[in-house]
């Protein structure tokens, strides 16, 4: 993989983006006003001095440039005395009378001095005079004459381009800083994302068995505590799936062999009559498991696959539950667990009648299956807040409250219950209860274990 096309190398990129920008908008904001208030600040000191020396100026031209050189060397700038020539538009021209430091020109251009001798007010600014900048303030005086003081702005210019220097220099050095510290972290981030990359490889392999950790407490950190749940699930999955198999080849292995078996021994011209009808009413028996272990893998691969449709009928639940009963009696008479059925008013509920008597017949046989011969059985239809219920109740050892919440999971069978059956019954029950609106909720505790089917209330 190119390194630009890295993690790392584009967080360490991005970081350094914002900080050239940063810089950059820094820079801009703070030079441009740094020498504007520099060159300002050096203007306005010229201004009192000037119309100082203003107020002092003598009348006799003599006198004037005696003066302009004194005042000169004790402000340290130049200083000038002008007198306009021309008033009218165009560019102003004014004629030097005195000047501290050159010898006096026939005319010069300043339209500093020049508008302070029109306005007859104090005028002040920049000026650029021989690829140099200067500081300029001109104050009027007498009738026409004009008292300039300028002083160069070069020492000033020079501290701006220092703190330019300065601050182009700790750009770069920020900005170097920036990639070392970006890419280092960049590089201890994406050294997390690799190693939740290198965890999901371990979880596409099948291997289980290793914990995802991440001690940071960010976004990376949660996805890696969802990893681990994921793992955690899947590997219960994994776990669940090969107890499945092989319940499910002993499932389909006795039957079969049983059927075998049956059918070597019914080719037996001895055998008699009585026995021959024993082993046929115990053939039929095993067929009658593999055919329910076969529905139910249908029915999980129809739910699966979203084909499983189902009618939105008024259901009366009394007589469903007097019919799931009747259905059971003689398979509860030859366990010893009595049937007892209660029905409380008229409750209508809204569903498929055909799944719901599955459901119903699924709680009823998990109950008989799974709870010692003798316990009592309760088989009740009622309604509440709205929810047509029907619930099955045992008075039998009930689920640990540590698994309560597997019971609904495909596969899964108690610990320590009865091998009978392939952990399915409950899993297709709930899809099928929520399929049609429904939930089923389980109320486990020694002597009372209540799996409750509630279904939206016809009325």
């Amino acid at each position: 993989m190119s390194p630009f096309r890295s993690v790392g190398a584009r967080l360490s990129l991005a970081l350094l983006v914002v900080v050239a920008a940063a810089l950059a908008i820094v820079y801009a904001a703070l030079v441009p006003i740094l020498e504007r208030n520099l060159v300002d600040n050096k203007i306005d000191q010229l201004v009192p001095l000037a119309e100082g020396l203003a107020g002092r100026a003598p009348d006799d031209p003599r006198g004037q440039q005696i003066f302009a050189e004194d005042s000169a060397s004790s402000i340290q700038a130049r200083v000038m005395i002008l007198n306009p020539l021309d008033e009218g538009p165009g560019p102003a021209v004014l004629l030097p009378v005195a000047d501290s430091q050159t010898t006096l020109s026939s005319q010069i251009t300043d339209e500093i001095a020049a508008k302070a001798a029109r306005s007859r007010r104090a005028q002040q600014g920049r000026i650029e005079r021989g690829g140099k900048s200067y500081a300029e303030a001109a104050m009027p005086f007498g009738k026409r004459s004009v008292l300039v003081v300028r002083a160069p702005l070069q020492d000033t210019l020079a501290n701006i381009g220092l703190v330019r220097r300065r601050l182009l220099l700790a750009g770069i050095l920020a900005l170097l800083f920036s990639l070392a510290v970006g890419y280092g972290a960049a590089h201890l981030f994406a050294q997390r994302i690799r190693r939740l990359e290198r965890a999901a490889d371990r979880i596409a392999s099948g291997r289980f068995d290793e914990p995802i950790v991440d001690t940071g407490r960010d976004e990376v950190a949660q996805l890696a505590m969802a990893f681990d749940r994921m793992r955690l699930r899947l590997a219960g999955l994994e776990r669940a799936r090969r107890e499945f198999i092989a319940n499910a080849s002993h499932e389909l292995r006795t039957p079969i062999f049983s059927l075998g078996g049956f059918l070597e021994l019914l080719a037996d011209e001895d055998l008699d009559e009585e026995t021959r009808k024993e082993f046929l009413a115990t053939a039929r028996e095993q067929v009658g498991r593999l055919t329910k272990l076969a529905t139910d893998l249908l029915d999980l691969s129809r739910l699966d696959a979203g084909r499983v449709r189902l009618e939105r009928e008024t259901l009366d639940l009394g007589a469903l539950a007097q019919s799931i009963s009747t259905e059971f009696e003689p398979l509860a008479r030859t366990s010893e667990h009595p049937i007892e059925t209660q029905v409380d008013g008229t409750p209508t509920g809204v569903g498929d009648e055909l799944r719901t008597l599955q459901i119903g017949r699924i709680l009823l046989e998990n109950a008989l299956l799974h709870t010692p011969p003798g316990t009592p059985i309760r088989v009740t239809a009622g309604q509440n807040n709205g929810r047509a219920i029907l619930t099955v109740q045992d008075e039998g050892p009930g689920v640990p409250p540590a698994q309560q919440g597997q019971v609904f999971e495909r596969f899964y069978r108690v610990d320590g219950g009865l091998a009978a059956g392939s952990g399915l019954g409950l899993a297709i029950a709930k899809e099928l209860a929520e399929l049609m609106g429904g939930t089923i909720e389980l109320d486990s505790r020694p002597g009372s274990t209540a799996f409750r089917l509630e279904l939206p209330s016809a009325a």
